[in-house]
C-alpha cells in the first residue's frame, strides 16, 4: 500500500521537487540523487516465481545504460550486433584491455510502455563498425539517455548524439567524429564512453573528456543549436555531471582528473576549480548533500572525498598536507580507496560509499567521520558496477552477478535482504512511484510490492 514517508532536512534540500518522485529523467534520477520517496518499495522478490515482479521484458543487445522514465513511458538504449551476442568480461580484474568487434553494430533508442513493458517504438540511430574499441567490461551503450517528457537524448560517443521526440521522430543529431575514451597513459587502450547527458531548463548538457578535444557543452533541446561550449583540458573520464541549484544560481559540477569544478549553467563560464589531488580515471558522479556538493575520485595516487560549499569561487585546490579551506569543509585524500565504479549515495542524513569489491562505508556527511565500515557478500571475483538507489528507507545495492542487497538506511548496519535477479546486472536501477526497474544483461524487470 502506498504511504507517505518522512523526508529529513537533508533530503528535502537534495531532491528536486515533485519531479524526483514521479519521474526518473536521467542517470540516477532527478539531480543525480538516486532517490525516489513517497511510495512503498519491495524488500524481497523472486524473478523465477514472479513474486513482486510486475513484468519482465527481453531487451536484445549489450548495454549498461540505465533506463529513464517520464510519465507512462520508459526510454532505454542498446546496441545489437549482426554477428550475434557480443562478448562481455565481468568481474574484478584490473587489466586495461580493449575489445574489438568483427561485425556491424546497430545503436538503438527504444520506448516502452511503463505499465506493461510493451515496446512502443525502436529507432536505430546508427549502424556500422564501431569507430573505437571498448573495454571488455564496458558496452557501446553505457551512457544513459535523458528525457524531459517531450524529448529523449542519447549519447553514443563516436557514433554521435541523438535527440528524438516522444513519438520516436528524430529531432536532431550531432556527429563528433572519433571520440576516444581510454587510458591516457597508453593511447592504444580504448575503453568506450560512460558519461551520460542531462536535460535541464531546455538545455542538453554533455561532458566529454577524452583523448582529444575535451569540452562541456549546452545545446537547445528542441533543435540542437549550440548555446555554449567550454573547453576542458583533461584526461578521459566517465563521470556524469551534476546540476546544482540554490539561491545563488545554477552551476554544472564536473568531476575530472586534472580539472574538477563548477560552471555557470547559463554561460558555461568557470566558477571554481580543483587542479590537483584528484583520482586519475574519474567514474563517479558528483552528488548534492543538502548545502554541500560531494566529489570523489577513485583511482591512482589520489582518491579523495571532498565536501565542497556551492558558494565556491576561483581555484579552491588544497595545498599539500591541508584538508580544509574556505570552501572545502572537509576532505579525506584516500577516502575514495581503490576502486569505486559506483556513485555514492547520500540518504536520510548519511553518506554511503560502496567499493567495487563490496566494502561499504557509512559517513557522517558534515564532518567526514566514519559511522561504520562493513563488507557486502559478493561472489568470488565479482563486485559492484551499478550505483545504489534509495526509497522508502531502503538502499538498493546491485552486484554484477545479479544479487541485490536491500539495506535499511541509518547509522547502524543491519544485515541486508538479498534478492537474485538471475542475470548479470551492470546498470543502475531506476525507481518511480514504488516500482524499481532493474536492467540486466538480457532483460528489463519491473519490481513492485504487491
Amino acid at each position: 500500500m502506498k504511504r507517505c514517508l518522512y523526508i529529513g532536512l537533508f533530503l528535502l534540500l537534495a531532491v528536486s521537487s515533485v519531479e524526483g518522485q514521479q519521474n526518473w529523467p536521467s542517470f540516477r534520477g532527478a539531480n543525480r540523487t538516486g532517490i525516489a520517496e513517497g511510495f512503498e518499495t519491495a524488500v524481497s522478490w523472486d524473478v523465477a516465481t514472479g513474486e513482486n515482479i510486475k513484468w519482465k521484458r527481453e531487451i536484445a543487445g549489450l548495454a549498461h545504460s540505465s533506463v529513464v522514465v517520464w510519465g507512462d513511458r520508459i526510454y532505454v538504449t542498446t546496441v545489437t550486433s549482426s554477428g550475434g551476442e557480443q562478448a562481455l568480461k565481468v568481474g574484478l580484474y584490473y587489466a586495461g584491455d580493449s575489445a574489438g568487434e568483427d561485425a556491424d553494430l546497430s545503436w538503438h533508442v527504444m520506448c516502452l510502455e511503463r505499465a506493461s513493458g510493451k515496446i512502443l517504438w525502436d529507432k536505430i540511430a546508427y549502424t556500422g563498425r564501431p569507430k573505437v574499441k571498448r573495454h571488455p567490461k564496458n558496452s557501446h551503450a553505457s551512457s544513459s539517455p535523458a528525457t524531459d517528457g517531450e524529448y529523449v537524448v542519447a549519447f553514443f560517443g563516436s557514433e554521435g548524439l541523438y535527440c528524438y521526440d516522444k513519438e520516436g521522430n528524430l529531432a536532431w543529431s550531432k556527429d563528433y567524429g572519433v571520440v576516444d575514451f581510454g587510458y591516457f597513459g597508453r593511447p592504444s587502450m580504448q575503453w568506450g564512453a560512460g558519461a551520460s547527458p542531462i536535460i535541464v531548463d531546455g538545455k542538453v548538457i554533455v561532458q566529454c573528456d577524452c583523448q582529444g578535444e575535451d569540452f562541456l557543452a549546452a545545446y537547445k533541446v528542441e533543435n540542437g543549436e549550440e548555446i555554449w561550449k567550454t573547453e576542458r583540458d583533461d584526461y578521459p573520464s566517465w563521470s556524469t555531471p551534476l546540476v546544482y541549484k540554490d539561491d545563488h544560481g545554477a552551476q554544472i559540477v564536473c568531476n575530472g582528473f586534472k580539472h574538477g569544478g563548477g560552471y555557470d549553467l547559463q554561460t558555461g563560464a568557470e566558477i571554481w576549480k580543483i587542479t590537483a589531488g584528484l583520482g586519475d580515471e574519474p567514474i563517479t558522479s558528483p552528488i548534492p548533500m543538502g548545502d554541500l556538493i560531494f566529489l570523489t575520485s577513485t583511482h591512482g595516487r589520489f582518491a579523495p572525498l571532498l565536501a565542497i560549499r556551492p558558494t565556491a569561487k576561483g581555484d579552491i585546490t588544497l595545498p599539500r598536507g591541508e584538508t580544509t579551506n574556505e570552501y572545502i569543509v572537509w576532505s579525506n585524500p584516500r577516502g575514495g580507496n581503490y576502486m569505486y565504479m559506483t556513485t555514492p549515495m547520500f540518504y536520510r542524513g548519511y553518506l554511503y560509499l560502496c567499493a567495487d569489491d563490496g566494502r561499504l562505508y557509512c559517513y557522517e556527511p558534515k564532518t567526514g567521520a566514519v559511522v561504520y565500515q562493513e563488507k557486502l557478500e559478493v561472489a568470488r571475483r565479482y563486485g559492484f558496477t551499478a550505483s545504489p538507489v534509495a526509497a522508502d528507507g531502503k538502499i538498493y545495492f546491485t552486484e554484477e552477478t545479479g544479487k541485490v542487497f536491500v539495506l535499511e538506511a541509518g547509522p547502524e548496519f543491519k544485515t541486508p535482504v538479498i534478492n537474485e535477479m538471475g542475470d548479470i546486472c551492470m546498470a543502475t536501477p531506476a525507481i518511480v512511484e514504488g516500482v524499481i526497474y532493474f536492467r540486466t544483461h538480457h532483460w528489463l524487470a519491473a519490481v513492485e510490492e504487491k
